[in-house]
């Protein structure tokens, strides 16, 4: 059995806690970070089409993937709730029903991308990047169900408060990457040089390994047991497959639409050509450091205040989320200041293209300012969802990446010509209606908790 969380901590106590849940999530996206600029640095020394190539499939894929995440992320509430009432053998079934909705999904996802293939010609970008583009979509469209099932063991065990089992896996993972990525990109210790097309196999392998362990741990553990033994109970899922779906499916719509706007803006700056695609591939991987680590804080935001809204504790909902904001915040003036600082170095550790450097120094300035935003809408959106009430993400999504962000993307960067400048400082004001719209929502939701 895991670890209960703490009944009454204070609000220091409560820092504490959202630091001992998020540390092991934190190093986990370090280490999804470390794959990313591992991946970039690699492919970006090996060429820039092939940096380009993975740019525009990368942010392809961006939306698929974060859509599984936050089909995943829906079972941290409901998890968490049970975890917090002691419930272990429903987490299992939670847990079960959980996987199966998100297989079912993972299928769905890897029957469109793989349609939209057969289009990639009719995306806009250079020509000479085509074959590039074509193996490597390939390769990651492999990786979509893998993903989708190793998503949902994840946040079972973030649910349980078991944040370090996965971070293990991943740093694993992150390990056989980075040597996966050596050995068939460029060709050494006696395996074949296959350029991009190694680092899309050297990614599979890694995401094939991670979900492995997961399996193991979740059916082999001592202390799964009790959660292995209700998952073993198949009968009778339906309504927990139904209260899945409807916590989960607008956790991913929002995450979805989210990152539609960032895939825009991938296929927008392909429209500039490679080295203007092949920078925004560069800052969006070094954009990373930031969002992911302020997404390891929410994560450990909506377990905290899963926990409390399973026991009906309004004020420790409270304190768990503004604990989480005052994290995240000081954590985004951390990244802003090692974007100014030291972006520039940052960005030669990449590619050693002078052109692509330059057009990528362009972006530090709204890449910084939105740390601030990113930070805040992350820290209101995981805490909404950890109440379970999730429905208001899917229009706060909607409001502002789509209806606000993608319009002024194409305007700021192909009408106004200001090309991926313009389409970074679309983000910015796309993450500032998120964070208000997000912040308002969890204001009035505080003020009117559902009775029990």
């Amino acid at each position: 059995m895991m670890k209960e969380i703490d009944k009454t901590p204070n609000r220091s106590g409560e820092v504490v806690a959202l630091g001992r849940l998020g540390f092991p999530v934190m190093l986990t996206q370090v280490g999804v970070i470390a794959v990313g600029f591992a991946d970039t640095m690699m492919v970006g020394h090996y060429g820039v089409n092939e940096l380009a190539a993975a740019a525009f499939v990368n942010s392809v894929f961006l939306i698929p993937l974060v859509m599984l995440m936050g089909l995943a992320s829906g079972l941290t509430p409901l998890v968490g709730a049970l975890h917090g009432r002691g419930e272990s053998g429903e987490v299992g079934r939670v847990a079960r029903g959980g996987m199966e909705i998100n297989l079912f999904v993972g299928f769905l996802l890897t029957i469109i991308m793989g349609s939209i293939y057969f289009f990639l010609d009719r995306f806009g970008q250079p020509v000479e990047l085509l074959p590039l583009i074509r193996e490597y979509y390939l390769i990651i469209l492999c990786t979509v169900i893998p993903m989708s099932m190793f998503n949902a063991l994840q946040q079972t065990a973030n649910g349980v408060t078991d944040t370090a089992t996965p971070m293990w896996m991943i740093l694993i993972a992150v390990v056989i990457n980075i040597a996966g990525n050596r050995a068939l990109i460029y060709g050494v210790w006696g395996f074949p040089e296959l350029g991009l097309a190694g680092a899309g196999l050297a990614t599979l392998t890694a995401r094939l390994t991670s979900l492995a362990g997961m399996l193991l741990v979740f059916f082999f553990r001592k202390s799964y047991h009790p959660y292995a033994e209700g998952f073993r109970r198949g009968k009778g899922l339906g309504k927990i497959r139904w209260q899945v779906w409807v916590t989960s499916y607008p956790v991913m719509v929002q995450s979805g639409v989210e990152c539609s706007l960032w895939s825009v803006g991938a296929v927008v700056c392909g429209w500039f050509g490679a080295v203007q695609l092949a920078a925004y591939q560069v800052m969006n991987t070094i954009g990373q450091l930031g969002f992911m680590i302020f997404m390891s804080i929410g994560v450990a935001i909506a377990v905290r205040v899963a926990n409390y809204t399973g026991r009906g504790d309004m004020p420790g909902v409270v304190r768990a989320a503004y604990a989480g904001l005052k994290i995240n915040l000081v954590l985004a003036t951390a990244a802003g200041a090692i974007f100014i600082f030291g972006g520039r170095r940052l960005l030669e550790l990449f590619t050693p293209d002078r052109m692509v450097v330059e057009s990528a120094v362009s972006l530090i300035l709204p890449l910084m300012l939105y740390q601030y935003l990113d930070a805040t809408q992350l820290t209101f959106c995981n805490a909404i969802r950890g109440t379970a009430r999730v429905k208001p993400l899917l229009w706060i999504g909607l409001g502002s990446y789509i209806a606000v962000g993608i319009p002024l993307a194409l305007l700021l960067g192909q009408v106004a010509g200001l090309g991926n400048v313009g389409v970074y400082y679309s983000f910015d004001i796309a993450l500032l209606v998120a964070a208000v719209s997000a912040t308002c929502v969890f204001l009035w939701q505080i003020r009117h908790p559902i009775a029990e």
